[in-house]
């Protein structure tokens, strides 16, 4: 064996499911494929021997992931591992599952894509504890050896009482806004107690001094039962931490992490930052989070999930508003108004990738991975399932984490995948738009499924299928193509996942890539399902919301090029050589940044999509005569806006008269050398002492 051999390794798992070592060795092509029984028993040495040797090893089972990274520790040769076992074996439709195996096999000898941009972490042990005083004090007392912990109190409980040592800083007040991320919070709170715990230096003269008792001991004034006598700033003294009549009471921080035992957390998203937690009042829960925190301490990277190409954004155009479909769906807030385009904050992106499958410009791109990779594997796996006899294939976009856990579930207790179901796992099913659901079809997928298991808002993958269905109707292939799978275990899983009939798919797959453009990418799609289709059509309706559409222009349009200058995409177009608005459908997203910058309210959006080349080529949506100057004949501009503006101003008293008016109608040079003619105006040489 030389090394740096490439070799697939099959194991049945004590024969728990058939293999056929001779299908799958067609479809590991230039691999060697060998299959075992026991693998990670009783012949683990094999794997020894061919990583000692240089080998780069498939494995197809993921269960014993750790026993093969710690067989491969320090060996010459690599360990990759994919699953054939709950993805393809373990299943009622096991023996007839030999295609899909192939197409599993042919994927996994796939190189590794490239390495997205990272965005790196850093976390100190500043941990900020914000919450009543018997809770957030007793988790202080706790963690101020493994912590920098610092203590905002939120409200008095009980006979909480600060320690006497002062080992931490402790505040007091009302928690008003938390922003930030990992090793980067920022704390802003209101001292609302007319004990300032910063001041104190914890003497207890005051509680002694209190008659009423309203002092506790947690050093704050209950001000339900204190009487204004103010013993307790007489016996505070030079120390002045007392004070009722307080001004300067705002107070901020910076914190690695933060540890929110309010009874209504600081931070209210679906998804809260990393270095966050918000547990809740259960000491279990609370435990679990402080837990997790600690594991947070230190310097990380992470994935720069979504790329932004501010070009292509089409959220606003000089503060007209059109498109904001990301930031409605971020479920992080990692999304902010910018202007005229949007802002991503890496350091808050969690990578769901709802936003690249809302976006209809593409100015958002998931990237982990990128759709031109996820493209490379569906085609790989199509063909295999292909070449190995397999009909009728079905995709099963899955999550990383939920979505691939829900498929092992149902492999170890139920009936497990069909055999024609080929699943495809991504780091967030919310990232499967319309470009990878069309794409998959003409690609040869006769339906693609989305498991939702793990999504925080499963609606924009239904819209998404939604709009797809429509099309592939309109070209007459029938039956259901794309569903979204909302259960994620038992009963509810498996009828999704079963009773589905196989829908009609395109006869001829496409030979394309999927692009790093999602235009692009549809554009390829759409060509080869309007060539494969059982019913060509020239246009299709679709729902509010699709990314396709045309529009029209009423006559109250004036030519006034507004819109030309609003539009993101450069779908308008104004002439050069007259005066004439022109529309590239191709190229419209549907934001509506057009409509909403007319001041005559002319422009109205129909979502649709048209499939003639006319979409391709400019059309003249209105044109007008040029205005002359009535004075020299110079052009002026689009006759309807000239008359436009003369019927708004004619009314006016500084254009009472004909000569006036007259005057409007002429060009800036003509309207000058009038006013010099005509007007009695007095000059400065004409003034006398």
């Amino acid at each position: 064996m030389r090394s740096g051999d490439q070799q697939i390794r099959l194991c049945d798992c004590n024969r728990s499911f058939t293999l056929d070592a001779t299908a799958l060795t067609a479809a590991a092509g230039a691999h060697a494929l060998t299959t075992h029984h026991a693998l990670c028993r009783a012949e683990i040495g094999e794997l020894e021997r061919a990583l000692a040797e240089g080998a780069t090893l498939r494995v197809g089972c993921t269960q014993e992931a750790a026993l093969f990274s710690e067989v491969a520790e320090g060996a010459p040769g690599r360990i990759d591992l994919f699953n054939l076992r709950e993805n393809a074996g373990w299943s009622a439709d096991g023996a007839a599952a030999t295609p899909k195996m192939a197409a599993l096999v042919a994927a996994a000898t796939l190189p590794e894509p490239e390495p997205v941009p990272g965005v790196p972490l850093a976390a100190g042990r500043s941990l900020a504890i914000v919450g009543e005083a018997g809770a957030a004090l007793g988790w202080a007392e706790r963690l101020a050896e493994r912590f920098e912990v610092a203590v905002i109190v939120t409200a008095r409980s009980g006979d909480a009482e600060l320690p006497q040592a002062r080992s931490y800083p402790v505040w007091s007040g009302t928690a008003a806004r938390l922003s930030g991320h990992l090793g980067a919070f920022e704390l802003a709170w209101t001292q609302a107690n007319p004990i300032d715990l910063e001041l104190c230096v914890r003497c207890n003269a005051c509680i002694r001094a209190c008659p009423e008792g309203a002092i506790g001991w947690d050093y704050q004034v209950d001000t339900a039962r204190c009487r204004d006598h103010r013993a307790c700033v007489t016996a505070c003294g030079s120390i002045g931490a007392i004070d009722f009549a307080r001004a300067a009471t705002a107070r901020e921080a910076r914190f690695d992490l933060v540890l929110d035992l309010s009874p209504e957390p600081l931070l209210v998203r679906v998804e809260p930052p990393q270095g966050y937690a918000a547990p809740g009042r259960d000491p279990l829960d609370q435990a679990l989070a402080v837990q997790a925190l600690g594991d947070l301490v230190g310097e990380f990277e992470k994935p720069r999930y979504v790329a932004f190409d501010a070009r292509r954004c089409a959220h606003s155009r000089s503060r007209v508003t059109g498109c904001n479909n990301c930031l409605d769906v971020c479920a992080t807030q990692a999304i902010a108004h910018a202007g005229d385009v949007v802002r991503v904050d890496p350091y808050l992106c969690k990578g769901c990738g709802t936003c690249s499958t809302v976006c209809p410009s593409g100015a958002l791109s998931f990237q982990y991975p990128r759709v031109e990779d996820v493209g490379l594997r569906v085609k790989t796996l199509l063909a295999a399932y292909r070449e190995a006899g397999g009909t009728e294939p079905c995709l099963l976009f899955h999550s990383a984490e939920a979505g691939r856990a829900a498929i092992d579930r149902l492999a170890r207790r139920g009936k497990g995948l069909p055999a024609r179901m080929i699943p495809v796992e991504t780091w967030s099913a919310d990232a499967v738009g319309l470009d990878l659901m069309l794409g998959a079809v003409a690609l040869g997928a006769v339906q693609v499924a989305v498991l939702a298991a793990g999504s925080h808002d499963a609606a924009p993958l239904r819209a998404q299928a939604g709009h797809g269905e429509a099309i592939l109707h309109g070209l007459g292939y029938t039956g259901e193509h794309f569903r979204i799978v909302e259960a994620d275990e038992g009963a509810a899983l498996e009828a999704a996942l079963w009773d589905w009939a196989a829908a009609a798919g395109v006869a001829r797959p496409g030979t394309f890539r999927l692009a790093a453009r999602k235009r692009d990418t549809l554009d390829l799609a759409l060509r080869h399902l309007l060539a494969e289709a059982p019913t060509p059509a020239t246009e299709i309706p679709l729902a509010q919301g699709a990314p396709f559409g045309t529009l029209a222009v009423s006559d109250a349009c004036t030519l006034c090029m507004s819109c030309v200058g609003a539009c993101p995409p450069g779908a308008l177009s104004a002439g050069s050589d007259s005066m004439r608005l022109g529309f590239l459908e191709r190229a419209c997203v549907q934001c509506g940044i057009c409509a909403a910058a007319c001041p005559e309210h002319a422009i109205t959006l129909t979502p649709r999509l048209a499939l003639d080349e006319s979409v391709r080529r400019s059309r003249t949506l209105k044109e007008a005569e040029l205005f002359h100057c009535v004075s020299c004949g110079k052009p002026m501009g689009a006759k309807p806006l000239i008359e436009s503006m003369l019927s708004r101003l004619s009314g006016h008293s500084m254009f009472a008269g004909e000569a006036e008016r007259r005057r409007l109608s002429m060009c800036g040079d003509c309207r000058v050398i009038d006013l010099m003619q005509h007007e009695k105006s007095l000059n400065a040489w004409d003034m006398k002492e």
